[in-house]
C-alpha cells in the first residue's frame, strides 16, 4: 500500500486520533470546507479539484486536518482594523411620525374664523389629546397641537365674551 500524500499526525477537529478511520461524514465536511475556500478565492480550480480528490481517498481524519488545515473553517473573525461605515451610507433612520390628531387640532383651530368659532371647541379637545400622545409616543406635531389649541381657546374665549357682552346689554336695555 502506497503512503498517503500527507502525513497523517494533526487531528481533525473534534477527534483526538490523527489515526482514526475518516467516515463518509468527516469526508463531507472536509470537502464543504474546500468548497468554501474555493468559493472565497483562496485556491485555484485546479488545486481544488485535487483536494477535493484526496479527501474522498483520505483513510484517517489526520491525512483530511491536512487538507483543509490551511483555510479557515468557520466564520473568520474580522479584525478591528476596519473603519466604521461613513455616516453617508448608513441607512437613514425612520423619521417619527406626526401625530393625526395634532393635524386635526390645528386645521379645526384654523377653521375657526370661516365657521364662526364652531371648530373652537374641538380644536382645544384634540389638541389636549394630541399633546398627551406626543409626549407618550414620542411623536411629532406638538406645534401643530399647539397652534389648535391656542386658536380653539381664542375662538371659545371670543364667542364667551360676545355672549356676556350680549347678556349684560340686554340685560341693560330692558
Amino acid at each position: 500500500m502506497s503512503q498517503p500524500p500527507y502525513p497523517s499526525w494533526q487531528p481533525w477537529p473534534g477527534h483526538s486520533a490523527p489515526s482514526m478511520l475518516a467516515s463518509h461524514a468527516d469526508r463531507e465536511r472536509a470537502v464543504d470546507v474546500l468548497r468554501a475556500g474555493y468559493g472565497e478565492g483562496r485556491m485555484e480550480h485546479a488545486e481544488f479539484e485535487k483536494r477535493v480528490a484526496r479527501a474522498y481517498a483520505a483513510r484517517t481524519v489526520g491525512e483530511l486536518a491536512l487538507l483543509v488545515a490551511d483555510l479557515p473553517q468557520g466564520p473568520v473573525a474580522q479584525s478591528a482594523s476596519y473603519a466604521p461605515v461613513p455616516r453617508t451610507f448608513l441607512p437613514v433612520p425612520p423619521r417619527p411620525q406626526t401625530n393625526g390628531k395634532a393635524v386635526a387640532a390645528a386645521v379645526c383651530g384654523l377653521l375657526c374664523v370661516p365657521t364662526m368659532g364652531l371648530t373652537g371647541i374641538p380644536a382645544v379637545v384634540l389638541g389636549h389629546v394630541a399633546r398627551a400622545e406626543i409626549r407618550s409616543r414620542g411623536e411629532l406635531g406638538d406645534g401643530l397641537a399647539l397652534t389648535g389649541l391656542v386658536l380653539g381657546w381664542l375662538s371659545t374665549v371670543g364667542w364667551a365674551l360676545v355672549l356676556v357682552l350680549l347678556t349684560v346689554v340686554s340685560v341693560v336695555a330692558s
